[in-house]
């Protein structure tokens, strides 16, 4: 007879008694057992949470409190206050005078330490020399039938009374510390009613707090359906939870707040939902831990770890750029399947770095050494076409007069040939591109004589921007050489540099013969033709370089018309 192993049980059947006696039986007992250590638990320390929360309720509503008969006793024992009530004036602009007097202004500002509090405090007096002035009123007959008056007059307390009417709180203390005065004061502060609202909504307590006064009369609450306001709920009317859990806290060895308290409830089954909730949670999910586990490691167990070590050992290589395929047959299931794909899949990844990948940087490479050589291309076109010209110029000239002015000129010309030839640096300002204009145009002044005339207008910021280096220049050659030189009269070449929309704005206008609609046209597209440049040089090498430079962040725009002349505008970034 065999004995009975564990290794004779199929995987299926060890992992359902696996997970039968070390997962589902343990899960099951530990959750009922600990649901019920956990329900006291929960309740006793939401009472101690609650009853933490609500004495800090306490303490912090009689904080505020607190502060309003504060500010009630530093206007009692005011002596400026106090004389002024007392005192009979005998016309208006004695008591005006007095009342704006400094230190009658620093009596009010006393209540301002306690602006989060405090909404008002007003002074009522029966001296009949007093004008009604903001927080100092008479004490008319309107203001005896109010309602906290009735209630405060029924008191004859020298401490000051909380008292509430109409849906606020107000502290009310009578101002008698000069003895034997001629008339009675009393100031009466009311609470700032949004503050204590805030202070409510802001505590730990979860439940409806209670401000109640000695009568047991509901003077503040947070709960929403209870309408406080009207003065006239009582606590014993509430609708109470039938599970509920009360706490009250009451104020002593107090005397403007003894008698009052606060009294708070919360709903049991409220504060245990949660608890209760998982108690029908447990056994949902104690069945489901039992029938679906069990139904799925019989039905997947058998095929699934042989061939999930083997992929997850083979991804591990993949890491590792070591793409080896998954040898053996290949099933028909998901994981079958899944090794088919992983193969496919490791093979093209292998495809992809080899040939698109190392191609693509080939590509790259020989795209920028091909940018490279046509900027260089560019530069050595660019400087013998200005070298040529200016020597044109200067030889024309010297065989129609022979003047002396060829030496100034020569200067000229040796000037752009210095610049010109040098190509150390690609980028330059535009102050010293300007130079090269202006060099230019003086050679050009001298082949046209007075036929010539240019105006150079600069902002003085613009002199100091980085452009590249002799990508204006051409522009002025051909506004003269095409431009001016064929027409009959004094030719006008104005260059404009400025800002404008952030960017560095490049003008050259002239009077020239300008240009026919379709010879513009096909200037604009042989610009923006992106072709080999060959042997052209000119405004094509000029724009061709800019595009280099700055891709496609500049604007380029030429307006032209035929016997008027021609104007060109160049928009370019500020920032590379």
């Amino acid at each position: 007879m065999n004995r009975f192993h564990l290794n004779h049980l199929k995987l299926r059947d060890k992992l359902l008694l696996m997970y039968m006696l070390c997962v589902l039986i343990p899960i099951v007992m530990t959750n009922v057992f600990f649901l019920g250590v956990t329900t006291n638990n929960i309740r006793s320390q939401k009472i101690r949470d609650a009853d933490f929360a609500f004495q800090q309720l306490q303490r912090e509503f009689r904080a505020v409190i607190d502060e309003a008969a504060g500010i009630s006793y530093l206007f009692y024992t005011d002596s400026v206050l106090n004389e002024h009530l007392d005192h009979t004036y005998v016309t208006r602009i004695e008591y005006v005078d007095a009342f704006n007097t400094t230190e009658m202004r620093g009596v009010f500002n006393k209540s301002e330490q306690a602006y989060r509090t405090i909404q008002a405090a007003v002074v009522y007096t029966d001296n009949p020399t007093i004008l009604a002035s903001g927080s100092i009123q008479p004490l008319t007959d309107a203001v005896k039938e109010q309602g906290w008056y009735g209630k405060f007059a029924q008191t004859k307390a020298s401490y000051p009374v909380l008292i509430h009417d109409g849906g606020k709180i107000s502290m009310v203390k009578r101002l008698d510390y000069l003895q034997g005065g001629s008339y009675s004061h009393m100031i009466k502060i009311d609470l700032k009613m949004d503050t204590i609202a805030e202070l409510f909504a802001n505590t730990g307590f979860d439940g409806d707090a209670y401000v109640l006064d000695p009568q047991r009369m509901v003077r503040f609450t947070n709960n929403k359906s209870v309408d406080w306001k009207t003065g006239t709920v009582a606590l014993e009317s509430l609708a109470l939870p039938d599970k509920s859990i009360s706490f009250t806290k009451t104020y002593e060895n107090n005397n403007y707040l003894n008698g009052w308290s606060l009294y708070g409830v919360m709903d049991e089954k409220v504060m245990l939902q949660d608890v209760i909730k998982s108690r029908s949670f447990v056994i949902y999910l104690a069945c489901i831990n039992f029938l679906l586990p069990s139904l799925i490691i019989a039905a997947i167990s058998r095929s699934i770890h042989v061939r999930l070590v083997r992929i997850l050992k083979h991804m591990k290589k993949v890491k590792h750029q070591n793409f080896l395929a998954i040898e053996g047959e290949q099933a028909r299931d998901e994981i079958g399947q899944l090794t088919g794909e992983f193969n496919r899949m490791t093979e093209r990844i292998n495809n992809l770095i080899n040939d698109v990948y190392v191609a693509d940087i080939q590509k790259k490479d020989l795209e920028i050494k091909q940018r490279q050589a046509q900027l260089h291309a560019l530069h050595s076109q660019i400087n013998p076409h200005f070298l040529f010209n200016a020597l044109e110029t200067i030889r024309m000239r010297s065989l129609i007069k022979g003047e002396t002015e060829t030496a100034k000129t020569i200067r000229y010309m040796a000037q752009i040939f210095r610049k010109s030839i040098s190509w150390s640096r690609d980028w330059v300002t535009v102050r010293e591109e300007l130079e090269l204009i202006q060099c230019f145009l003086e050679i050009q002044k001298y082949r046209f004589g007075d036929k010539l005339q240019y105006q150079i207008t600069v902002d003085d910021a613009a002199y100091d921007v980085i452009i590249p280096k002799m990508s204006l220049v051409p522009f002025v050659e051909n506004a003269s050489i095409h431009g001016i030189e064929s027409t009959p009269g004094i030719g006008l070449i104005t260059v404009q540099i400025g800002f404008a929309e952030q960017r560095l704005v490049f003008r050259l206008t002239d009077n020239g013969i300008g240009m026919a609609p379709d010879k513009l046209a096909e200037i604009m597209a042989y610009l923006q033709a992106d072709d080999e440049i060959g042997d052209h040089v000119g405004m094509k090498n000029a724009y061709y370089r800019l595009k280099l430079c700055y891709k496609d962040a500049f604007d380029f725009h030429i307006l032209s018309e035929e016997g008027k002349g021609t104007s060109i505008e160049l928009r370019l970034p500020l920032h590379v």
